[in-house]
């Protein structure tokens, strides 16, 4: 094998083929992955990544042959198991993704196996309700039944009970549940006049996200309450579902499409009315933009909504290339030690919000890019808890390195993780959004 001329072109991504009846014949699946695998196996520079590409190292070093074809194809799984999407070898580190001919795309087959492996039933009950997190948050978030679903999560006994029941590892911190959800908690609509001549939407809507709705509301506050400081007028979309991406990394791409149903004719309706879509959390962020066109590349209304479709900081990055954001700063926010979450990464948009974070005064960053290891509902589960600690063990230490004031990260759970992993810590935990509410003093 020789590596083609032109190799430093950017990466291309071909559409997921996942109707097509080839998809899920596992014997074709299996055929793909053996050539992947083998590619991989020869190159090795993913080895740091996470545990997917250890796991099928030390399958080929374990087996006859030392190569991928001494491997039993029924090993491949563990490889799968431990692969959670987060898209950094394509992105990052991989010299033989499209236009090489060569074509790898180790997640999108990583994803086709997880398809394959749904389709034959063999997903756990507890995957089926992790992915389900419109059904979760409706109940948990029920005032009184928060607190107790709280409580229970507090409660060491209660979580080896849940651990030994479910699956869910005792020691992992999860998020707490809101007594009132976010889009209970907010008006529908702010209005200003929006300027003309704006190069950026002069008007967004905010797509709340399962999370901030159910988990962490005031996340979305603090969005709203930097709109409404940058005179931005707004509205909340109504009646959204779960963007899907947990659907998408348990391979359940029918179920993807079910929420795209929902989702898809109420936002394009926005963006064709000149809203720009934002979204606090970068996983939706991503589906919108990029899992979604993949997906479905011949639906326009698909297409217009990945168009209108801005993480917040890109946009207020693009606000102040208009001379439209306020840099009217009060309170300065010491040391940040700021993490760059994978779904953040793979937009290929740049460091946004640490650009947005730089405009106030007497703050320091320490940026930290490197995936946190914990990815969704990945690193909740008992049989990966040990190894999404083991991945991130790296970012908790370069993230204490300063010493910080506050610890941040776009992803919400990420920091939770990174918070955990780091263990006592006199800094606070804070979502960029926040730090920017709190840089405004509003």
């Amino acid at each position: 094998m020789t590596v083609r001329e032109g190799s430093l072109e950017a990466p291309t991504r071909h559409p997921v083929a996942w109707r097509l009846p080839d998809f899920y014949d596992e014997a074709k699946l299996l055929a793909e992955l053996e050539r992947i695998f083998g590619i991989c196996h020869g190159c090795r520079r993913c080895v740091n990544l996470c545990t997917a590409f250890p796991t099928l190292f030390d399958l080929v070093d374990a087996s006859a042959t030392l190569e991928v074809d001494g491997v039993e194809k029924s090993q491949f799984w563990k490889v799968v198991d431990q692969c959670y999407l987060c898209d950094m070898c394509y992105m990052t580190k991989c010299p033989y993704v499209p236009p090489h001919p060569w074509n790898v795309d180790f997640p999108h087959v990583m994803l086709r196996a997880k398809a394959v492996k749904f389709r034959k039933g063999e997903v756990k009950l507890r995957d089926r309700l992790l992915s389900s997190t419109d059904a979760i948050g409706r109940l948990a978030a029920i005032p009184v039944v928060a607190q107790v679903v709280n409580a229970v999560n507090r409660n060491g006994a209660a979580r080896a009970l849940l651990e030994k029941a479910i699956g869910v590892h005792s020691e992992r911190k999860l998020p707490p549940y809101s007594p009132g959800t976010f889009r209970g908690q907010v008006a529908a609509s702010r209005s200003h006049e929006t300027r003309n001549g704006e190069r950026t939407p002069g008007k967004v809507a905010v797509f709340s996200t399962c999370y901030v709705n159910y988990n962490e509301p005031g996340i979305g506050h603090d969005l709203l309450a930097v709109l409404d400081h940058n005179e931005i007028p707004y509205v909340i979309v109504e009646k959204e579902a779960c963007c899907g991406m947990p659907k998408l990394e348990l391979g359940d791409l029918q179920g993807v499409e079910r929420l795209k149903t929902v989702n898809v004719p109420r936002l394009v309706k926005l963006a064709s009315e000149g809203y720009g879509i934002l979204t606090a959390v970068p996983s939706c962020t991503l589906m919108f933009k990029s899992e979604l066109p993949l997906l479905f590349p011949d639906d326009a209304e698909v297409k217009a909504v990945s168009e209108a479709m801005f993480d917040p900081f890109e946009y207020f990055v693009l606000r102040k290339r208009d001379g439209l954001l306020k840099t009217d700063f009060k309170n300065p926010l010491g040391k940040v030690s700021y993490h760059v979450p994978c779904h953040s990464r793979v937009q290929n948009m740049g460091q946004k919000t640490r650009e947005t974070l730089q405009f106030v005064p007497g703050t320091t960053l320490n940026t930290v890019e490197r995936c946190s290891g914990h990815d969704g509902t990945w690193g909740v589960k008992s049989e990966y808890y040990e190894n999404s600690m083991k991945i991130g063990r790296p970012v908790f230490r370069q993230m204490a390195g300063n010493e910080p004031d506050y610890i941040s990260s776009d992803c919400p759970i990420a920091a939770r993780h990174i918070e955990q992993g780091m263990g006592e810590t006199r800094a606070k935990k804070a979502h960029p959004l926040s730090l920017l509410r709190i840089a405004y003093g509003i």
